[in-house]
């Protein structure tokens, strides 16, 4: 399967429950679940709203811890890393343009 291609839909195993998450949601995810401990910020990997699929997860369930970073540059001010804790197993991941 291929990396280049986003999420679309994702299925995960959290304990005994298993969740399906769709769209940018699912999306989100899989990049927490990519980048690990170093966590994503919303600089590094643009989202149009990355607090609210965060606020989305959350409600599902899942800790996902908010690292507040600052930055600098001519708009210099904070932004969040958001690290996920809970650990979770990829059950299915389907990626833009493949077949159902």
């Amino acid at each position: 399967m291929s990396r280049s291609m986003p999420t679309v839909s994702l299925d995960v195993q959290v304990g005994e429950r298993t969740l399906s998450f769709k769209g940018r949601v699912a999306w989100a995810l899989q990049n927490l679940i990519d980048r690990g401990e170093r966590g994503v910020t919303p600089i590094d990997t643009p989202g149009p709203r990355w607090s609210h699929y965060i606020f989305v997860l959350r409600g599902f369930g899942l800790t996902i811890e908010t690292i507040n970073e600052s930055h600098g540059g001519p708009f210099s001010g904070t932004h969040a890393r958001y690290v996920l804790r809970t650990p979770v197993t990829v059950l299915k991941d389907k990626r833009f343009g493949e077949a159902a």
